[in-house]
């Protein structure tokens, strides 16, 4: 199989899906991208990774990519290598003690553990012929909407956090960190990135 390599391009809230997110991957030398349908709790685990959020207690990712680094396993790619009846499939390319393992994943959590291994995904030229999208009048350095744009996240008062000064955000940035709500964290740590630049 040519592998050609896939980039993330962001998370968007699905347009077909209720409750459910687009994962979008990039052609890397092209302008074809693949949308995949995953849940919430999936979408949470690689935007935090995206976001550069630290949770305080290990996600079940970041525990996976500890035991594989306490046994000395490292990996190495990721090959979305199929697509029936909508679904993808996804293997991880693994080595121990020299030895190649190749290990069946669902694609969501392959990407998860590609963006925490920084290895590269790669996919064939048969599945881009098959689901990938060319997106007309797309300006290539524009991002796809993140899982955690502010506008995405509606709880009430979470609108705007721009008349909180800037240490009440840190503090606000901490307290969602330890709750674990690492969207209300994203969109606080985007308005303290705002007030950087």
């Amino acid at each position: 199989m040519h592998k050609i390599r896939l980039n993330i391009l962001g998370l968007s809230v699905s347009q077909t899906q209720s409750g459910a997110y687009a994962l979008v991957l990039a052609e890397e030398n092209g302008e074809r991208r693949i949308p995949i349908i995953i849940g919430p709790v999936e979408a949470q685990a690689i935007a935090i990774q995206l976001e550069g959020l630290k949770p305080p207690r290990p996600l079940t990712h970041d525990l996976i990519k500890n035991m594989a680094l306490a046994f000395d396993i490292a990996l190495l790619e990721v090959t979305i290598y199929k697509l029936e009846e909508g679904i993808f499939y996804s293997e991880l390319l693994c080595e121990m003690d020299g030895k190649e393992i190749r290990i069946d994943s669902r694609t969501s959590d392959a990407v998860a553990l590609a963006l925490r291994f920084r290895c590269p995904i790669y996919t064939s030229e048969e599945i881009l012929q098959k689901a990938g999208i060319v997106l007309e009048g797309e300006d290539e350095h524009s991002p796809v909407r993140s899982l955690m744009d502010e506008d995405d996240y509606n709880e009430p008062g979470s609108s705007s956090y721009a008349q909180y000064s800037t240490s009440e955000l840190e503090e606000l940035l901490n307290e969602a960190i330890q709750d674990e709500d690492y969207e209300k964290a994203s969109v606080i740590r985007d308005e303290l990135n705002k007030r950087e630049k």
